[in-house]
Formats: structure tokens, sequence, C-alpha cells
């Protein structure tokens, strides 16, 4: 077994400098997509929304200040290498971490009990951070925290389609995008989980909104997107030729009786910034 040579305090620390870097700079394969977008359009309107969206971006790094007003929950994707051992609680450290980031950085309280509607001051709760868990092989441990905010996640949905309706799909993400509008701040990203079960789907979803908006899509992929940017919706719903930066689909096999399909909806501030430690013997 290989140990982290790290101790509780450092690792918080460590968190929170990659919680700021989070809030406050977007990857720079999302920022290249907007400049893109931005060079391409035609549309004055739609020309101005994203110049603003490039001149936020760059004056939220520039001062370390978070990009938008609100700065989310905050949802962390875990990978352990499977050699290595921890010496402290890892997460009480990240709840930690996001309370330190929420009085430091700072953050917006945004959680709250789902029926009370009771504060708890700090984004942390019941359930909260969401923290999602995978095994890799190796010594070293890789946090990656994706904030995820209300504008765009509660235009997102999942459904359970019947076997034979997967030429359906096509459709009920561009009615899903219809619906959005402008609400969700396009341009989006949009993540879509195809198969598993009724939650794997959703998580799917969400996951694929951190895959590289350089990467390749495939085939399907690339058709959706060329469908939702032909729906005209553009930069913040005015109008214009980018409606989504890019489709990301992941898949799971699923119940021979079932479909489900969820679509996770992200706005042109995509973020998400990841942590490397590598363990030692």
């Amino acid at each position: 077994m290989s140990s982290l040579k790290i101790n509780q305090e450092a690792f918080i620390q460590a968190v929170l400098k990659t919680l700021r870097k989070a809030e406050t700079e977007l990857p720079e394969d999302v920022v290249n997509e907007l400049k893109k977008a931005f060079e391409k359009e035609v549309s004055p309107v739609a020309k101005a929304q994203l110049q603003a969206i490039l001149k936020n971006i760059a004056l939220a790094k520039k001062h370390s200040i978070p990009m938008c007003q609100d700065t989310g929950i905050l949802i962390f994707f875990v990978e352990i290498g499977r050699e290595l051992q921890l010496d402290f609680e890892l997460e009480a450290a990240l709840k930690k971490a996001v309370q330190k980031a929420t009085k430091e950085i700072p953050l917006r309280p945004n959680a709250v009990s789902p029926l009370g509607r009771k504060n708890s001051g700090d984004n942390t709760g019941c359930g909260i951070p969401d923290i999602n868990y995978s095994f890799v092989p190796g010594k070293s441990l890789k946090i990656t925290v994706a904030p995820k905010g209300a504008g765009s996640e509660n235009m997102s949905a999942l459904r359970m389609f019947n076997p034979t309706e997967i030429d359906k799909i096509k459709t009920f993400v561009l009615e899903t995008v219809v619906n959005a509008g402008g609400m969700p701040c396009p341009p989006l990203t949009i993540g879509i989980g195809i198969g598993g079960s009724f939650d794997k789907a959703a998580r799917l979803a969400k996951k694929a909104l951190l895959r590289k908006l350089d990467t390749p899509m495939d085939a399907f992929e690339q058709e959706l997107l060329n469908a939702v940017n032909a729906l005209g919706i553009g930069s913040m719903g005015l109008g214009g030729s980018t409606t989504a930066l890019a489709v990301h689909v992941e898949k799971a096999h699923c119940h021979t009786a079932s479909l489900p399909v969820a679509i996770n909806i992200q706005c042109w501030a995509n973020r998400h910034a990841s942590l490397v430690l590598k363990g030692e013997e």
C-alpha cells in the first residue's frame, strides 16, 4: 500500500485552491470554444452577448472573483487509486474545504434543506457537497470539483423510454432545449446519459459535462449539436447561430425492458477544476 504524504490541513488548503480556480477561471477548452463562437457569429446581438461573456471571464480571472453570482452547489468526482491509503477522513476534509471556500472566496451560500428551505450558511448539509467516488489503478488521488448553478440545472430532464423508442431521443433533446430557452444562459454544454438505470443515466449526463470541448464528437453527438444550433435560440436566448458549444453522450448497458435518457444542461460557465495528488511508499 502507498500512503498520501499530505496531512488533512494541507489537503484542505489544496482543495480550497482548486475550488477557487473552478469558480474564477474557466478551463481553456471552454474559453476557446466561446471565442470560436464569437468569431463566427453574424448576429450583432449575439456577438455582443458573447463579447460580454468573454469580458466577464477575463475580469473574473484577473481579480480572482467568481465569474457568476450563482456559485452553485459543489459536486466532487473523486478517483482513488486502489493502492492508496489515506490517513484522514476524506469526506470530512472535503466538507471543511467547502466551508472555508464559502467564507474565503467567497461563495454564495446555496445549500438549503429541501422542504423547510433552511439555509446551512456554508454550502454543506445532508448529502451536500455531492461526492461521487470511483476506484482506479495506481497510487494517486484525483479530485475534480464542478460547481453547478440552478439556472441550468433546473432545465435538465430525464425520461424513461421504452426500448423501441430510440428514435425519440433526438426529439427529447430538442424539446428540452426549446423548453429551456434562454433560462440556462446559453451557449450551453449538453451532457446526455443513455442507459444504466434511472439514477445512473443522470450521473452519466453529469459526468459527460466534464469532457473536454475540444475532443471530437461522434456522429450522433454532432447530429444532435447541429440540430440544437439550428433552433436559433442563441447566446443568452437572444438569437444567433450558437445555442450549444458541444453535446457529449455517455452510455451504459441497461435492462432489456428499459431505456433511460437523462439530459444535464450546463450554462456557458462550464466550471470545473481538478487536483491530483500522488501517493508515496
